[in-house]
């Protein structure tokens, strides 16, 4: 069974296959399925993980279990601890955390107990020494993390900045341009941190397929292209 036409129903209790209900079992919550077909869900004992045939995969159960990326699943224990787990349920690593993101480019996100956010790899190893006040997923080999200034910047696979340059706030990189704040308002910049024009906004979305949505401080939306020029007053 093919782990992806298998959907969750509206009230998030059952899956359903060709909209059949599956396993012939209702859960007080479920998420849907990811690779390697293993799916979250939450019955009278806790939150656990299942497969395609309806079994769970290990005898824990968590306070809250999620989805499986890279094949790492992010779970919570009864004494509020997070961490990662394996296909097969084992603990991937020693450390406990505060919170954990899911694994995005191989690295992912967590939070420890003195509210220092860094980045890890599938191995549980801190990837940089470095701690942050925030530190978002990897997209296109960079992520966006806030210092103790409150200023943001992109940092590559290994920590290092990617063009030493601050900014209010950050997005991702998407085709290969960032959103990015400053004290005038949102824009556009390439990876050396250069702006893509002058104009700035209240809100801006990523480009897709070479425009974007914006809107001004006016409420005054917009599709602008990647030299910002204004295309359509929506």
């Amino acid at each position: 069974m093919n782990c992806k036409q298998i959907k969750i129903s509206n009230d998030r209790t059952h899956f359903l296959y060709e909209n059949k209900m599956l396993f012939d079992k209702k859960f007080k919550e479920a998420l849907k399925f990811y690779e390697p077909g293993l799916a979250p869900v939450c019955d009278e004992t806790g939150w656990y993980h299942i497969n395609t045939d309806g079994k769970a995969i290990y005898n824990e159960r968590y306070e809250r279990a999620f989805g499986y990326y890279f094949n790492r699943a992010t779970v919570i224990d009864d004494e509020n601890n997070w961490f990662h787990i394996t296909p097969k349920g084992k603990k991937v690593y020693y450390e406990n955390y505060a919170w954990c993101g899911n694994f995005q480019e191989t690295l992912c996100t967590v939070r420890d107990f003195k509210g220092n956010y860094f980045h890890i790899d599938i191995k549980g190893k801190r990837v940089y020494s470095e701690n942050y006040t925030y530190a978002g997923d990897f997209k296109d080999g960079y992520a966006a993390v806030r210092l103790t200034s409150g200023l943001y910047k992109h940092i590559d696979y290994k920590g290092k900045d990617l063009n030493s340059k601050l900014f209010k706030n950050l997005g991702v990189f998407h085709k290969n341009f960032a959103t990015a704040k400053n004290e005038k308002g949102w824009f556009h910049i390439d990876k050396q941190g250069n702006e893509l024009y002058s104009q700035r906004y209240a809100v801006i979305e990523s480009f897709y397929n070479g425009f974007a949505l914006v809107e001004d401080f006016e409420n005054c939306k917009f599709v602008i292209d990647e030299k910002g020029g204004q295309i359509q007053l929506l």
